[in-house]
This record gives structure tokens, sequence and C-alpha cells, in this order.
């Protein structure tokens, strides 16, 4: 299993935060590693609502099926999985006076075989928590300037 948790702090409001969060398909926006995301279920986003993830890692594309598991005001839970990994995305809120402070922690747990790699993808994975701060950021940023 490999944990990687990132924080970072923006003058926009939870509410709007927790709204884009919720959406997976965003991870376009903000992740390095995402290629594409599309939303697979039609309606609104709610608890249940999946998308379909493909991502890069080390060159090589996965695809990983992701459910969105919790919608609070101040926690969102995304869950995504395929054969030989399951990611848990969970994305904690909480407000400030003048600001709001996000807490990202991405949790992979890897299967059968490919469990004996996880020591060795870490620090790749770090690298990844290291390059998604910057753009969350901007992109959390942008949502309050409308």
């Amino acid at each position: 299993m490999v944990h990687v948790a990132r924080s970072l702090t923006v003058a926009t409001s939870a509410p709007l935060i927790a709204g884009y969060l919720a959406d997976f398909a965003h991870a376009v926006d903000w992740d390095p590693g995402t290629v594409s995301c599309v939303q697979i279920d039609d309606g609104d986003i709610e608890v249940g609502t999946r998308w379909r993830n493909v991502s890069e890692f080390r060159g090589k594309r996965t695809e990983l099926t992701y459910r969105l598991t919790r919608r609070d005001p101040d926690r969102i839970t995304l869950v995504g999985h395929n054969r030989t990994v399951t990611s848990i995305d969970d994305f904690t809120l909480q407000t400030g006076p003048a600001a709001t402070t996000v807490r990202y922690q991405a949790t992979i747990t890897f299967h059968g075989l490919a469990k004996l790699a996880s020591p060795f993808l870490k620090r790749e994975f770090e690298r990844l928590g290291d390059e998604v701060v910057p753009v969350l950021t901007a992109r959390l940023r942008q949502l309050a300037a409308g």
C-alpha cells in the first residue's frame, strides 16, 4: 500500500470546492496523471456516481472505475478500482476565517503480484502528489474568481 497526503489553502469557499471535487471528471484538469475521466452514470452527481478514469503512470496507461462514496460538505471520497489496484482519493475541507484548507490523501493498494511493487513505487506517487498541489491550488482559486 502507498499513502500520499498533501494540504493546500485557498481563498475559495468550501461549498464551491466540494462541488468541484465531487465531479471527478475535473481530475483531468488537476491530476497530472489523468489522461481522461468521463462520468459513466447519467444524472446528477451523488454518492454512487461512477467515472471511467484513464491515467498514465510510468509510461503505461491504466483504466479504473471510480465511484463517489462520500459527499459531505467537508469531505469528498472517491474509490477507484480495477483488477490490480484500488485507489482512494479523500479530500477533507476545513473552513477558516478567510480561506479553506484542503487535505488530500491518496491511498493506493495493489492486488496480487502487483503488491510486490508497492515499496518501489512510493517515490513516484510522492512526486505525483507534489505535482498535484500547485495545479489543484490554481484550479480552486479560479473557482473563486468565477
